[in-house]
């Protein structure tokens, strides 16, 4: 396949205004990704709340990425997951008729299916789109991990799965998925490893501290995919602190807590069961964030 996406990637958070999906804030975000050099926008993903979204939400926030980024270089790589593989494959259809660029889809939460049910969970889903797709595995979020088996056996058998985002936290990981498929694209899904899996070969990142900080996220991926290591583990540690704060509760209330501290946000809401931080968590995620300097902070 041509064309295939890789780089400096972020996990867009969705923005929410008086309880709805705020559709000018959200094109705003994007629109700030874009001018700072990120590669690709990866709408509703975890970072996006896409577990609270109602389905009109969410292929609207795809829509909107797939206008704000036409006629840029930022591609979009989209969320299509759902622990449904139909609901999965109904998002696909549609993100593919938007124009999107490629799809990731996590792995399906809460049933915990055998390593077979999600080979043929992806398969379906891979093959109901001719686009690019990319897994996503997460067994913190999801319960289920897809073993590297599983993904070398989806890679061979079914041509537009050409990735995955790996968010095991596991180096050793990434080290067994490329040497057995070297070819494989492997993304870090974990802010504070994005060096050593880039420093492996891995060809990207999916980044939630790039919501706040993407240019340091992006120069960090483009220096390591240049060749230029030591630069890029220097950005790594530099970016370390904050990479650590914005996961002191789950994700995304970190970021968002972050963003709305820098300005970049007006209203700090989540939806249910997401919740604001705890005031100790909000006055340590203040602190960090004041050792950076924000692009189009307030």
């Amino acid at each position: 396949m041509e064309n295939l996406i890789s780089g400096a990637t972020t996990a867009i958070i969705t923005p929410f205004k008086n309880g709805s999906l705020d559709e000018a804030t959200f094109a705003k975000l994007i629109q700030r990704q874009i001018d700072n050099g990120i590669d690709a926008i990866c709408p509703v993903g975890t970072t996006g709340e896409s577990a609270t979204l109602t389905h009109d939400e969410h292929k609207r926030c795809i829509e909107i990425a797939v206008e704000v980024c036409k006629g840029t270089p930022t591609k979009v790589l989209a969320g299509a997951g759902s622990n449904a593989t139909h609901e999965a494959i109904d998002i696909a259809r549609h993100a593919e008729e938007c124009g999107v660029d490629a799809i990731f889809s996590v792995s399906p939460y809460y049933n915990k299916p055998s390593q077979e049910g999600l080979y043929q969970h992806y398969k379906a889903i891979a093959k109901s789109v001719e686009i690019p797709f990319m897994l996503y595995n997460v067994p913190g979020r999801t319960g289920v991990d897809i073993s590297a088996d599983t993904v070398c056996r989806l890679f061979d058998d079914v041509d537009n799965i050409f990735g995955i985002k790996e968010a095991t936290g596991s180096i050793e990981r990434t080290v067994e998925l490329l040497s057995k498929r070297p070819d494989l694209y492997v993304f870090s899904g974990d802010d504070a490893i994005d060096y050593p899996i880039l420093a492996n070969g891995g060809k990207g990142i999916t980044s939630v501290t790039a919501n706040l900080l993407p240019d340091m996220k992006s120069e960090l991926v483009h220096s390591a995919l240049k060749g230029d290591f030591a630069r890029a583990k220097e950005l790594n540690s530099q970016l370390y602190p904050v990479n650590k704060v914005l996961f002191c509760e789950s994700n995304p209330i970190p970021i968002k807590a972050a963003m709305y501290i820098a300005g970049l946000i007006d209203t700090l809401e989540y939806r249910l069961p997401l919740v604001a931080p705890s005031s100790e968590n909000m006055n340590k995620i203040e602190e960090v964030i004041k050792n950076y300097k924000i692009v189009g902070a307030k």
